[in-house]
């Protein structure tokens, strides 16, 4: 049997950080308007939830026109916005994203979901110049989102830098 002592060794001190870190009491930030936290912060680690975009039209009711939320790049560069208003909020930037989970709807116009659409409004926020830093990703496409409209959801984990 290969036996690596330096890999199990760094496997149990990654296992004890992230014990430690969820030991610790989570701190939730909340608005009594939502059923939800926004983000919880477990030790140095920041969890934000589902993100959707703002519609570039809102909703007239008075008219019955829906709200309107613009194309999946669109929507993926509000929601991006919005995830970095709460890093920044935080003392936290883009940077310190560590993992994103992306939810896309197929677009209606093509019956498929745009994954082009979304990573170029992902490719302004990551891996730039100004912000060098690419977190780990996963998208998938999924049957629809609870804000009707919308094609983009986005969750993040950001970590806070050691001192």
């Amino acid at each position: 049997m290969n036996r690596n002592p330096g890999r199990l060794f760094a496997i149990c001190i990654a296992a004890a950080t992230v014990a430690a870190a969820l030991a610790q009491s989570p701190t939730h930030i909340q608005t009594e308007r939502s059923t939800i936290a926004s983000a919880v912060w477990a030790g140095n680690t920041l969890f934000i939830s589902g993100t959707a975009p703002s519609p570039v039209t809102p909703a007239d009711r008075a008219k019955g026109t829906p709200a309107v939320y613009g194309d999946t790049k669109t929507q993926a560069m509000s929601v991006l916005g919005k995830i970095e208003a709460t890093l920044k909020d935080q003392g936290l930037t883009m940077g310190d994203v560590v993992m994103m989970h992306v939810y896309l709807v197929a677009d209606p116009a093509t019956g498929k979901m745009d994954f082009a659409g979304m990573n170029a409004g992902f490719t302004q926020f990551f891996g730039t110049a100004a912000q060098p830093n690419k977190p780990a990703r996963t998208t998938v496409q999924v049957a629809g989102l609870v804000g009707g409209g919308a094609l983009v959801e986005i969750d993040a984990v950001a970590a806070k830098p050691a001192k």
